[in-house]
């Protein structure tokens, strides 16, 4: 734990990694939130539904095409017109009566408009630390975003039950702004500019590392989403027996992200990682408990950040500095993808064969992942004792005063 003591003291790291986490954290609040409001709105699920697809479906397509665009305009003036588009749409969400037609069109442009924060982050770290301490930062970053995940449901069902919804929505679009200046004011963002890309769109999906990262993401990402499900159906949503287990999950994650952070990264790294959380899936499917969930889980949550780690760290070293944003945003898109396609699986699961449904999903797609990691070997990078950093651009990266 020493490593990550001088990770952070390390200047800018922990500010950067504070004020990303915070533009960030409404990603875990507002499926919630417009889940609650629109429900209660219009009293449907299935309209709720349709707008969470919206959403995600503009998440999914902008990922790769705004991190391109931070290349071509830069950082700052993308991430700044995508957080006001987005405010804006998330705020008209909340204190407008509209019609699902309207919430799915706004809901839409929401989710294009989602700022590249994560893109962006992944693509400075390289720039800020040395080589031996790029893959610990990136386990680091993956362990800590389980406190969106964690913390972000709690307060927005606190909010949106005891005050009210529009409160819930609008609290997340308060937390959106503030994180979102705090992070585009940081002087690493002035200090880095990224190289125009002289590729084709998409094309970075020809290098192997990133097909595979965005591959196995998309079944790792489905495969959690699918065990979300299951845990929901097993204790419901009114009792405290849900959070608690998915807590647990994610409190393995964090666990697993930082004790595992410095393992070398060699070509069997990402299957080893995901035979964790296979196992601890494939555990989970046999009794619907409690305490077995609970310790089941935990050991599937051990395997979820280190994966993430390992994915980032080999797409980081598998392409140009100027690809590194939409690499990573197609990375983005995978599991965004992943995620609903798990949710989706699992519920047509759990309506056919009950809770234990939501499981198998989990546990095949969990199989798949570790399959594909296994096959996929021979284009994983072996990081071991090599510098995880990008590859340099032909012609030298500019850096502007902050």
């Amino acid at each position: 734990m020493g490593s990550y003591s001088d990770l952070l003291r390390t200047s800018g790291v922990a500010r950067i990694l504070a004020a990303q986490l915070t533009a960030r954290f409404p990603s875990g609040m507002l499926s919630l939130a417009f889940l609650l409001h629109i429900e209660r709105q219009t009293g449907s699920y299935g309209a709720a539904g349709l707008v969470l697809a919206a959403t995600s479906i503009g998440q999914a397509v902008a990922g790769p095409l705004t991190s391109r665009f931070m290349g071509r305009w830069g950082m700052r003036p993308v991430l700044i017109t995508t957080l006001v588009v987005c405010v804006t749409s998330v705020v008209a969400i909340g204190v407008l009566p509209l019609t699902v037609p309207l919430y799915m069109a706004i809901g839409l442009v929401a989710g294009l408009a989602t700022p590249p924060v994560q893109p962006a982050v992944r693509t400075i770290y390289p720039k800020m630390v040395n080589s031996r301490q790029l893959t610990p930062l990136f386990s680091l970053d993956a362990s800590a975003q389980e406190i969106i995940w964690v913390v972000g449901p709690v307060v927005t069902a606190f909010v949106s039950t005891q005050i009210g919804t529009v409160w819930g929505i609008l609290l997340a679009a308060a937390l959106m702004v503030i994180g979102g200046i705090w992070f585009i004011s940081s002087p690493e963002l002035g200090r880095v500019r990224i190289p125009r890309s002289k590729r084709r769109f998409g094309a970075v999906l020809a290098r192997p590392p990133v097909m595979l990262a965005t591959i196995v993401g998309f079944l790792l990402i489905g495969a959690a989403a699918a065990i979300e499900a299951g845990v929901v159906a097993v204790f419901g949503h009114d009792g405290a027996q849900a959070g608690i287990v998915l807590a647990i999950f994610s409190i393995g994650s964090l666990a697993g992200g930082l004790f595992l952070g410095h393992v070398p990264i060699g070509p069997w790294a990402t299957a080893r990682r995901m035979f964790i959380v296979f196992a601890g899936t494939a555990l989970a499917a046999f009794v619907m408990d409690f305490w077995w969930l609970s310790a089941t889980l935990f050991i599937a949550g051990i395997g979820i950040a280190p994966v993430l780690a390992v994915l980032f760290a080999i797409v980081s070293a598998s392409v140009k500095f100027s690809d590194t944003a939409e690499a990573y945003g197609w990375v983005g898109t995978g599991q965004l993808i992943g995620a609903a396609l798990g949710s989706a699986l699992a519920g047509f699961l759990i309506d056919g064969y009950g809770a234990q449904g939501a499981f198998w999903a989990a546990t095949g797609l969990a199989f798949v992942g570790f399959v594909v990691s296994a096959l996929g070997r021979r284009w994983h990078p072996d990081l071991r004792g090599r510098d995880a950093s990008p590859i340099p651009d032909t012609e030298p990266v500019p850096l502007q005063p902050s």
